[in-house]
């Protein structure tokens, strides 16, 4: 007989003795982990055929085995079968007996419930951690939450459970290095939870949502965060994140839908924001109104007043944190003798350090709250929400950091007439209310709200009354069932990448694995009931693993039917959602295009040269032709006013020594008279007081390098002065 093995039919009709020499023979290989495993998947069949009687006398030797098989190094792909037959088999024999490996045997997060089997072992506490390791869902049944706080209660463990979330919500995760040397190449991140402990932790967090309620609630909330967002020296754990994510959403308290909605920003994981938009549904179902009302109802005001502002006294000092139009938040500190400064003098610092910490922390908080909200309302802007007025007065106008944003649009009130009439103010008494697109007004009235908001000077969150728009083009229309207006165009694959996340869109990654020739990115509009979808490949042969470079192909529509997505004629496409999804896309192509590279130029006869030559000066996409309006109404404001003209896709600069055109798209720069191509990589500067109406980097690029070649004579880069020419000597 070899060493490996018993022959098979030994094995079929295997009695106690040849199970306990084939458990035996498995122990010998505990330090070779998928061996062991595999030993194990031929010696507990044959141990499950034992009668009661047989199995109670290898009862020692099971609970050997696990402990052995609970301490090796196994790959999870071999011990989740394992882990549930030895499991069932020591259940069947003792019954208050809990397999070691069910819990932990070493992360802190488990100890408080590892402590109490091992020093005070019930039948009640060991049926109340099977249950918790039974948990093999995001969202568990609801006998399964009944049986849980009855178990929970009749093993009296609502202390542990409690206990057991605040280690996973605070305390550092177990170092492996503690558990010898072999493991010291791990030690750079660390696993909170090992990915073979899911179920057990996905069912602690349950266990404490139902039975700690809402103040369960800032520790899941933190579970989530610590587990479900990358950039610490962590493991993401998605299947517990998950499970806290969906326990939050089971919470019936404001705080738990206030904490669901702060998780909306960080949380990036696919799977996870699912989760996170199935839990706002069934929390909004339980409510009685859609999602998107529970989300502006639960954005949080962090205390602050009807002004967005929370004061606090320290000792002689006034602190003041504010929210400051619709993209900052500012910390003050005030004295007695009036004197107001944004840093903490040393009286608040020495004094006051939890307080003035806790100002801090709220300052960050409501920054957050107003980037994510200035976000979301943008994001309207695809979608034909109408609001009662009274409703919008509540969630909108009257919000402490909501209200920042909705100050600076249009809006549009539709009186006891019927007829909607666009303002900036509120005029009271109206009926409904919607956002202002451009894409539905006319001509005559977005012209005119592009002159109001100048004059005016409102600083406008996003764009809105510049804003490009996007309507069918002959050749969509032909094509119907796609768009190639932004194909064949040459990008860096990886800043369009960074891109797709920022702007929220879903996409694989471009690279030389199966699946990595074909890119594309989805997102979403009109409330979700869309999808635009942005085919790319990668562009030539790079020769490197990591692609460079990207070729951007078809734009495509999909419709959402129930839970699936079909593609539907870009004639079906509202046109709020089309023009949103087609901006985005000029946004990706425009700003990641080599086109917009200064430095491409210096590459000589590259292979890409002539796209670079056409895409950096040609025509005017739609938000170069925003930038262009712009600039119409803001260059005579400027000092430069007499030197600059606009004409046709560029800005002509006249300075002392040469005559520059700069394009509108690309901000590329050529010099007169012999069209020779301007190198300025570092033409930003501060505008200094300078109005613009909109945050646009591009348009900041084209205005801070006119500021600069208006006054070419000053210009001390060696650099630039060497391009311009002999003029200079």
């Amino acid at each position: 007989m070899s060493d490996d093995a018993l022959p098979a039919e030994a094995r079929a009709d295997a009695g106690p003795g040849t199970v306990q020499a084939m458990l035996a023979r498995a122990c010998g290989s505990e330090k070779d982990g998928p061996r062991f495993a595999l030993l194990l998947q031929e010696a507990l069949p044959s141990a499950e055929r034992l009668g009661t009687g047989a199995l109670r006398e290898l009862a020692p030797l099971l609970k050997h085995v696990n402990g052995l098989f609970a301490r090796a190094d196994v790959p999870i792909g071999y011990r989740e079968r394992v882990d549930r037959r030895l499991r069932a088999l020591l259940a069947s024999v003792d019954e208050a007996y809990l397999p070691e490996g069910v819990l932990p045997v070493h992360d802190a997060w488990a100890a408080p419930l590892r402590e109490r089997v091992r020093d005070a072992p019930s039948p009640d506490l060991t049926r109340f951690v099977r249950h918790l390791a039974s948990l093999s869902a995001p969202r568990p049944t609801r006998a399964w939450h009944r049986a849980c706080v009855a178990l929970a209660d009749e093993a009296a463990a609502r202390e542990e459970v409690a206990e057991c979330l605040r280690v996973l919500a605070e305390d550092e995760p177990h170092c492996p290095r503690e558990d010898g040397p072999h493991t010291d190449f791990s030690c750079g991140y660390h696993h909170l939870v090992q990915p073979h402990h899911g179920d057990v932790a996905r069912g602690l967090v349950w266990a404490a949502a139902l039975t700690g309620g809402p103040e369960a609630v800032p520790r899941l909330r933190a579970v989530a965060l610590r587990m479900g967002t990358a950039g610490r020296d962590l493991y993401e754990g998605p299947k517990v994140a998950g499970a806290a994510i969906n326990a939050l959403g089971a919470v019936d308290d404001p705080s738990a839908l206030e904490a669901l909605w702060r998780l909306r920003t960080p949380v990036t994981n696919r799977a996870l924001r699912k989760q996170l938009d199935t839990a706002l549904q069934a929390a909004a179902e339980r409510q009685g109104i859609t999602r998107a009302q529970l989300v502006e109802r639960t954005v949080p005001a962090h205390g602050l007043g009807p002004d967005g502002s929370a004061e606090r006294v320290l000792g002689d000092h006034t602190a003041r944190v504010a929210v400051e139009g619709a993209a900052a938040v500012r910390t003050t500190f005030t004295g007695p003798g009036g004197r107001t400064s944004r840093t903490a003098p040393a009286a608040v610092k020495d004094g006051f350090p939890d307080e003035l910490r806790r100002s801090k922390a709220l300052a960050k908080e409501v920054r957050a709250t107003l980037s994510s909200e200035r976000a979301r309302v943008e994001g309207l802007m695809s979608e034909d929400r109408v609001w009662p007025y009274a409703e919008w007065r509540e969630f909108y106008r009257d919000h402490p950091v909501t209200g920042a944003v909705v100050r600076g649009l249009i809006w549009e009130f539709q009186g006891e007439d019927g007829l909607w009439r666009a303002s900036l103010a509120d005029p009271g008494g109206a009926a409904h209310v919607r956002l202002w697109h451009p894409i539905r007004a006319g001509v005559d009235e977005v012209r005119a709200w592009r002159e109001r908001v100048v004059d005016e000077q409102v600083r406008q969150p996003f764009k809105q009354a510049f804003r490009e728009i996007y309507v069918l083009t002959p050749a969509e229309e032909a094509t119907a069932a796609y768009s190639n207006r932004y194909a064949a165009h040459i990008v860096h694959y990886r800043r369009l990448y960074a891109l797709f996340k920022e702007r929220g869109w879903q996409a694989n990654f471009l690279g030389r694995h199966e699946g990595g020739h074909h890119g594309e990115a989805r997102g979403e509009f009109g409330g979700g009931a869309w999808r635009a979808c942005f085919h790319h490949e990668p562009a030539g042969d790079d020769g490197d693993w990591a692609i460079e470079h990207a070729a951007t192909d078809q734009v495509r529509f999909e419709r959402r039917h129930g839970g699936r997505w079909r593609e539907a004629p870009l004639a079906d496409v509202p046109p709020p959602v089309f023009s949103e999804a087609m901006r985005d896309v000029d946004l990706f192509v425009g700003v990641t295009s080599i086109a917009a590279d200064p430095d491409w130029a210096d590459r000589g006869e590259d292979r890409r040269a002539a796209y670079w030559r056409e895409a950096g000066f040609g025509a005017l996409t739609a938000s170069a032709e925003v930038r262009r309006a712009a600039l119409e109404r803001i260059l005579p404001r400027t000092k430069i006013a007499a030197r600059c003209a606009l004409d046709g896709r560029h800005l002509v600069v006249r300075g002392e020594l040469r005559t520059y055109r700069i394009h509108l798209g690309s901000a590329n720069v050529l010099m007169e008279p012999d069209g020779a191509y301007l190198c300025v990589v570092q033409g930003r500067r501060a505008l200094g007081t300078l109005y613009l109406p909109f945050e646009d980097e591009r348009l900041s690029l084209i205005l801070s390098k006119a500021f600069l070649l208006a006054a070419d004579h000053k210009i001390t880069d060696a650099s630039i002065r060497r391009q311009i020419g002999r003029v200079i000597t």
